[in-house]
């Protein structure tokens, strides 16, 4: 009798121990598959937009950016290795924003800044203003470096940052901006025409408009 009870009891914890190892084995199983199915669709799913606008507002942008030379000191990459003054001197599109600059007397401030964001009027930009009006502001030294230097903020400025933006400028007063994606105004009337050009201590948003600080 007492065999018999202790044979039943042996039976008993044997499947006692088989049964939690069996019920592991299914659920790590069923787990597996799950975590396999469950991972197929992300697998396939494509890149976020947020990403891939991230990768390209890395990189200068605006219609005008198609005429800077692919190669040379005046090519992005080129710009990129000088100071923001030479870098713009090898810029044809930005002759009388350099000639101006000289004027001021302001390539070593320039050059020699950090870290700093410099709207950059074209050529064009500066025809808009009347010939006697722009001769006048080229002679008078003091003025023309109140309006230069109020094209200049003294930290480098993301796409992000322009969206809606407020900026104390080197001339002391702010300037706004506004804008989204790749279309942004400076002060709600100078568009940037090519944004985002990096040089060796500043980056560059070129405008079409001459910026005039308040009076």
């Amino acid at each position: 009798m007492n065999t018999l009870l202790f044979r039943r009891a042996a039976v008993a914890v044997s499947a006692a121990a088989v049964l939690p190892l069996t019920l592991t084995a299914c659920s790590s199983d069923d787990s597996s598959k799950d975590s396999a199915a469950g991972s197929t669709p992300s697998a396939s799913s494509p890149a976020s937009p947020s990403a891939d606008e991230s990768a390209t507002m890395d990189e200068p942008f605006g219609p005008a950016c198609s005429s800077v030379p692919k190669e040379g000191a005046g090519s992005f990459d080129g710009m990129a290795k000088d100071p923001v003054a030479t870098a713009a001197s090898n810029n044809e599109e930005l002759s009388t924003l350099v000639a101006a600059v000289k004027q001021a007397g302001l390539v070593d401030t320039l050059n020699n800044a950090e870290n700093i964001t410099v709207f950059a009027p074209t050529n064009d930009a500066f025809a808009k203003i009347p010939k006697a009006d722009l001769d006048a502001l080229l002679a008078n030294k003091a003025e023309l470096t109140k309006v230069l230097t109020y094209h200049v903020v003294g930290e480098k400025l993301t796409p992000q940052q322009l969206e809606k933006g407020s900026f104390d400028t080197l001339e002391k007063s702010k300037l706004t901006t506004a804008g989204s994606g790749m279309e942004y105004t400076v002060n709600d009337s100078s568009k940037v025409v090519c944004g985002n050009v990096p040089t060796a201590n500043a980056t560059v948003y070129i405008v079409d408009t001459v910026l005039m600080p308040p009076k």
